[in-house]
Formats: C-alpha cells, structure tokens, sequence
C-alpha cells in the first residue's frame, strides 16, 4: 500500500473525529488520495482544491489542523468533559486517528506533487513538526478552560430562531482596566462570577438602575475578561426565554461555565415571558446547574411596568407582590445610579486619556456638562458618546 493509500484509508476509516470529513481541506486530501496515480488532471484538481481551501483560512497546513482537531466537538470529549468514564477501545482509537491527523499535518506539497506525472508549477503551503498526540492530552487535561467544538473557537454567542447558538464573530472588545467608575458594584459582580468559575454555585444577577452606567458593559466585559478561564456568555432578547431549558440542557455535562445575558429586562403586564423567567430562576423541576448563571440589565428596579389600571384587581396586593417576586428572584442586585459631576467628569477625563484626546481639563469640563445638558443627564455613556466625538473632530 502507498503512502497516498495509507492516508486516503485511514481518512475513510475515522470515527472519533469522523465528521472532519465534511472539512474542505481534509474532502480535498481525500478525493485525492482515492484518484488513480494516472488520472493527472483530477490528481492535480483535487489538490488545488485543497490548497484552495486552505489559503482561505491562511497558508500553514499544520496549524490549520492542529486548531482542527484541538477544537473539535466529538464523544471523546464530551465524555472526557462530563467526567465520564472511556473504555480502552476509545482510547486506542483515539491515538491511532490522531497519529494519522498528525501525519497529515505535516504533509508537504513536494510529497504530494511526488504522486503526481506532471511538471507544472502548483501552489504550495507551509508545515511545521507537531505531535498531536502530546497537544491533544494537554487540551483535554485543560478542557474546563478551552471547552471544544464552536465553545473552544468563541466566547460571545447570541440565539437564532430555533434557539440554536450563534457565535460572535466580532465580539465587543470591551475591557474591565478601560471602564472607570463604579468599582464597587462591578467588584460584586466580578466576585459572583470567579465563584462561577471556581465550580461552586453562583447567583443569578440582576444589575437595575438608570440607563446609560455601565450594566451592559460590566456584562460584556467581565466575558472578555474571564474568557481564558473557561467563561462563555450567550445573549439573548425576551422574546428567547423560552429557549432557556433547552439551552440548559444542552450545556449541562459542558465543562466551560456560562452566563445567559439578557439585556434591557423589562415586562409589561400579563407578558408569557414572566413566568418563563421566573421559574428559571427559581422554581423549575430542573436541577440547578453550578456551569450556569443568569445576568440580566434593567432600568427598572421591579422589571415589571406598572400602570394605574388595578382598579378591577380584588387583590392588588398580590398583583404587587407578584411584580416584586421576580426581581427578587436573583440572587444578587447591583444598582447603578446615575453619576454625580466629580464622577461624570472623572469618568470623560479617563476615556480622554485612554483615546489620545489632546484637550486642556478646563476645556473638556466645559463640553462634558455642554454635552450632558443635550442627553438631559450625566452618565457613562454620554461620556463615552462626548469623547468618541471629539477624538472624531481631533482626527
């Protein structure tokens, strides 16, 4: 058997990382290898399709395997994830399959244009020496950090119309060392999120208060933040409540840990959404999960618009303390108020620095209250909104 058979078998053979078959590259490789020594102009199609679809990812055919194969979802690990028990049989598999993958890797052109009777100019590709095997143990041994599948690949996810998972291709970069103010309340949301990580249970949190302070950001970037410890954060609207037990169930044997984020929380009367929310948070048959937590943002403290229309309610009491149930629901809530001058300014003096703003302390004074009077109040986001325009005018 030849090199290029040994290959071409051993790729229609694969069954822990069988579903690398549908890669472009790896199809590529194996039309490849099953194409008869004398059928050039396929030998040398196939093989430009392959490097095709190579380049478009970049030109190193070993690093694009090795985050091929690190990252990939399979039921080695899943089960190696979910602290489950693997039978010698898989393990063996395992290793076979990634000594194969290895060999592949390392692949040159001028091994592969050796196959081929023709001496017109192909394209070519880079390798490097790997060792699979040995990069495999270390990711598996780190999988509550790495995850697999598109949890290894991204960190930010939202939820399409059937509640699949979509990953953020371009995630906010928002970082905790850029935001400024509200330490204190940050702090209690950073703290409840390294419990999280370290395996125990965490509180849901509700972050209320006026609009404009900070309670998204914090969300977002406390996930950039922790991104590297195993944190992954999964946004979605109201109207996705209802995709909350599913999701659960899908994450529930996943070693990473997560927020569900659900930003500007607010319900009116008699919405199906309530409900949903409030026996996730507490009341469910469900098991609590210690890999997930819900954060949600609200301007209202209560979360439930109220209006002047009881009047046909026997038991307005009970229709109060119903409003009041869910937001007591989270284990934790974190008010932003609205900032203060000294605070306001502090906070516009600091995204000044942070962008270049090349501006005297009296002049910017004068245009952060300039600026705060046209959004009829001071908050972090008009001085985020002040700065970015003014760096605007400065370019």
């Amino acid at each position: 058997m030849t090199p290029k058979q040994e290959i071409g078998y051993g790729l229609d053979a694969l069954v822990i990382f069988r579903s690398l078959q549908h890669d472009p590259v790896i199809r590529a490789l194996m039309q490849f290898c099953h194409t008869d020594a004398d059928n050039t102009p396929a030998q040398i199609r196939f093989y430009s399709t392959m490097t095709a679809a190579l380049y478009e990812q970049q030109d190193d055919l070993t690093s694009y395997v090795e985050q091929l194969v690190l990252a990939h979802e399979n039921v080695y690990v899943q089960r190696a994830g979910a602290g489950e028990p693997i039978s010698a049989n898989m393990e063996v598999c395992l290793q076979t399959e990634l000594t194969l993958l290895g060999r592949i890797a390392m692949l040159s052109p001028a091994q592969m244009q050796a196959e081929m009777q023709t001496t017109i100019p192909l394209p070519c590709w880079q390798t490097h020496p790997t060792d699979l095997n040995t990069l495999y143990a270390k990711r598996v041994a780190e999988i509550d950090r790495h995850g697999y599948g598109i949890y290894a690949r991204y960190h930010m996810f939202t939820v399409g119309a059937s509640g699949e998972l979509l990953p953020v291709q371009y995630p906010d970069p928002i970082s905790l060392d850029s935001m400024v103010g509200y330490e204190r309340e940050r702090k209690v949301v950073v703290e409840n999120t390294r419990t999280l990580l370290a395996g125990q249970y965490a509180s849901n949190v509700l972050l209320s208060g006026d609009a404009g302070t900070g309670k998204s950001a914090t969300v977002k970037a406390i996930a950039n933040a922790f991104k590297g410890e195993g944190l992954r954060l999964i946004e979605l609207n109201k109207d996705q409540l209802c995709f909350i037990p599913q999701i659960m169930d899908r994450l529930c044997k996943n070693p990473l840990k997560f927020i569900l984020f659900i930003d500007d929380l607010t319900f009116s009367e008699n919405d199906p959404n309530f409900g949903t929310l409030k026996a996730t948070l507490e009341g469910s048959i469900a098991a609590r999960m210690k890999n997930t937590v819900i954060y949600a943002t609200s301007n209202r403290r209560h979360l439930v618009k109220e209006t002047f229309d009881d009047g046909s309610d026997k038991h307005s009491n009970d229709t109060v303390q119903e409003r009041i149930s869910l937001s007591e629901r989270f284990g934790i809530t974190v008010t932003y108020t609205r900032p203060q001058k000294d605070l306001y300014l502090e906070i516009v003096h600091a995204l000044a620095k942070q962008a270049g703003l090349h501006m005297t302390i009296a002049e910017l004074d004068a245009k952060a209250e300039q600026f705060a009077l046209q959004k009829a109040g001071r908050s972090a986001r008009a001085a985020r909104q002040l700065v970015d325009q003014l760096l605007t005018k400065q370019r």
